[in-house]
C-alpha cells in the first residue's frame, strides 16, 4: 500500500504541473467536442493531431491524446440524448432511453446522470489501473519472446471474435494489416519487401499516414456520402442535478455498469464498445418492469454510460502493462509512444515511471475536468451541433494534409494517405471494419520482432512455442476460442447478439 501511495504521489506530482494540466484540459475539451460532433470520432481526431504532438514532451503528448479518447466518451452522450445521434459508437445504447427522457422534458437529468455515472466509473477504473498496473508489469517481465508472441496471437484471436460483422472479414482485415507492417527493408538482411520498387516505401508505411488515411480521409468521404440529419430536441433541458429518487434508481446500474465496462474494456477488439450494450442488456433483464426500457428509463442511461467510460480507461491496462493495444485507439497510442521513443510494455514502469504514473493520475484529473466541462457548457455544445458539414469537413481535410506533410515533409505521404482514404472508404462501403486492420498493423511489427527473437534463441526450433508452458497455454487457448467462434451454432448466436 505504501508503495502504491508513493507511486500515486509521483504521478500527481507530474500530472499537476501547469503544462500537463493545460494539455489534459485541451485533450478533454477537444475530446468532448469530437464526441458532440457526429462523424468525426476519437480515432480520426487522434490520427489528425498526432503530428502536432511531435514537439511535445512524451508525457504531455500522451496525456493530451488520452484526454481526447475518454473525453469523446463523455461528449458522445450529449448528442445521443439531445439529437438521437450517437457521437460515438459506445453511445448508441444511450439514444434508446436518453432521447426519450429528453422528449419528456428530462434532458438535464439524463445529461446529469450520464456525467455523474461516467465520473464515478472513470474514478474506479483509474484506481483499478493504479492497483493492478505494478503487479501486471512485474508479471510481464517474466515473459519470454515466445510467450509474448503467443500472447499477441491470443490478442488477435480476441480481436477477431469480438469484432462486429463477419469473422472472416475480421480475419482478412487483420491479415492485411500484418502484411502492411512488413513493407520496407528487412531489418536483418536489408532486402526490400513489398515496396513495389518505390524508394519512398523503403522505410515502410508510416503509422500516421495509414491511420489518417483509414480514419481521417475515409471518415470525411463516408460522412459526405451519407450526412446524418440533426434534429435537436425542442423541449427545455431543465435542471441538471438528479434528485434523490433518480440517484436511488441509478446507484446500482452505475455500479454494475462500471464493473461490466471495466472488465470488457481490457479485452482486445470491440471490448470497450460491447460494455454499454452488455450493461443495457443486464439492466433490462433484471428490471422489475422491462417494458419501461426504451421509453425513458434512467437505468438505461446510467448503466451504459458508466460502462462506456470504465471500458475506455481500463483499455489502457494491457497497453501500459503488456504493450499490447486492445483496440484501434490504443494502437494509435502505441504509435504515439513509439514516435516519442517510448517502448510500450512492462518496462515503461521502470524506465519511464513519470510517464506511467503521470498518465494514471491525469486520468482522474481529466475525469474531474470533464464533469466541469460537460454540465455547465451544455448550451455551447448544442450550438456546435448546428455547424453544417459543408463548413466542417474542408477544414478537417486541410488539417489532415498539413499534419501528414509535417511528419516527413514528403508530398508522397499526402498522396499515400489519400490512397488509404479511398481504400478505407471502399472497405466501409463493402462492410469491412477498418479498425482490425490498424490493430493488425501495430501488432504485426511486434509479432515479427518476437517471432524472430524466439527463433534465434531456440536456434530455429519452432517447438519453443510449445515447450514453454505459458506460451503453449496461450496458443491452445487462442485455438480453442477461434474454433468455438467458427462453430455454426455459436457463430449464429454471436451474429444475433451483434445484430441486437
Amino acid at each position: 500500500m505504501s508503495e502504491l501511495l508513493s507511486h500515486l504521489q509521483l504521478g500527481f506530482g507530474v500530472a499537476l504541473t501547469i503544462q500537463n494540466i493545460g494539455f489534459c484540459f485541451i485533450g478533454c475539451l477537444v475530446g468532448t467536442l469530437v464526441g458532440v460532433l457526429p462523424g468525426v470520432g476519437p480515432i480520426a481526431t487522434i490520427a489528425i493531431l498526432l503530428p502536432i504532438t511531435f514537439g511535445l514532451e512524451p508525457v504531455s503528448a500522451l496525456i493530451m491524446l488520452a484526454g481526447i479518447y475518454y473525453g469523446a466518451q463523455y461528449g458522445g452522450s450529449t448528442t445521443a440524448i439531445l439529437v438521437n445521434i450517437p457521437g460515438e459508437a459506445t453511445a448508441v445504447v444511450t439514444t434508446l432511453d436518453g432521447h426519450q427522457m429528453a422528449k419528456q422534458g428530462r434532458a438535464g437529468i439524463a445529461l446529469g446522470i450520464a456525467a455523474i455515472g461516467s465520473f464515478i466509473a472513470g474514478t474506479f477504473a483509474t484506481l483499478l489501473i493504479a492497483a493492478i498496473g505494478a503487479p501486471l508489469s512485474r508479471l510481464a517481465l517474466l515473459f519470454g519472446a515466445a510467450d509474448y508472441f503467443s500472447l499477441m496471437v491470443l490478442g488477435i484471436v480476441f480481436a477477431v471474435v469480438l469484432a462486429s460483422g463477419s469473422i472472416l472479414k475480421a480475419i482478412a482485415m487483420i491479415t492485411v494489416g500484418i502484411l502492411l507492417s512488413t513493407v520496407g527493408l528487412d531489418l536483418e538482411t536489408g532486402e526490400p519487401r513489398l515496396t513495389l520498387g518505390l524508394d519512398h516505401l523503403s522505410d515502410g508505411i508510416d503509422f500516421a499516414v495509414l491511420a489518417m488515411g483509414l480514419f481521417g480521409f475515409a471518415e470525411i468521404l463516408r460522412n459526405l456520402d451519407d450526412p446524418e440529419p440533426r434534429e435537436t430536441v425542442r423541449e427545455r433541458i431543465g435542471r441538471l442535478l438528479p434528485n434523490r429518487e433518480d440517484f436511488r434508481a441509478s446507484a446500482l446500474p452505475i455500479a454494475r455498469g462500471t464493473v461490466i465496462g471495466g472488465i470488457l474494456g481490457i479485452l482486445p477488439g470491440n471490448g470497450a464498445v460491447l460494455g454499454p450494450f452488455a450493461s443495457y442488456t443486464v439492466e433490462k433483464r433484471i428490471a422489475r418492469d422491462p417494458s419501461r426500457f426504451g421509453k425513458g428509463a434512467i437505468e438505461g442511461v446510467a448503466g451504459p454510460e458508466s460502462a462506456n467510460n470504465a471500458g475506455a480507461q481500463t483499455a489502457f491496462i494491457p497497453l501500459l502493462t503488456l504493450g499490447i493495444p486492445p483496440n484501434a485507439v490504443m494502437a494509435l497510442m502505441v504509435g504515439a509512444m513509439t514516435i516519442h521513443g517510448v517502448v510500450p510494455g512492462p518496462q515503461v514502469m521502470t524506465r519511464n515511471p513519470e510517464l506511467f504514473w503521470g498518465m494514471i493520475a491525469s486520468m482522474w484529473i481529466g475525469n474531474l475536468m470533464l464533469l466541469v466541462i460537460n454540465l455547465p457548457l451544455i448550451g455551447v455544445w448544442v450550438r456546435f451541433l448546428k455547424v453544417p458539414y459543408r463548413l466542417m469537413f474542408p477544414a478537417i481535410l486541410a488539417f489532415c494534409c498539413i499534419g501528414i506533410y509535417s511528419v516527413n515533409n514528403q508530398p508522397f505521404d499526402v498522396a499515400l494517405a489519400a490512397f488509404f482514404g479511398l481504400v478505407g472508404y471502399a472497405l466501409i462501403k463493402l462492410r469491412f471494419e477498418p479498425a482490425p486492420l490498424l490493430l493488425g498493423f501495430v501488432l504485426g511489427e511486434l509479432m515479427e520482432e518476437y517471432l524472430r527473437r524466439a527463433m534465434l534463441l531456440s536456434r530455429g526450433d519452432p517447438m519453443v512455442f510449445l515447450e514453454r508452458p505459458l506460451s503453449a497455454t496461450l496458443l491452445v487457448l487462442a485455438t480453442l476460442i477461434l474454433v468455438l467462434a467458427l462453430l455454426p451454432s455459436l457463430r449464429r448466436k454471436r451474429d444475433e447478439a451483434f445484430q441486437e
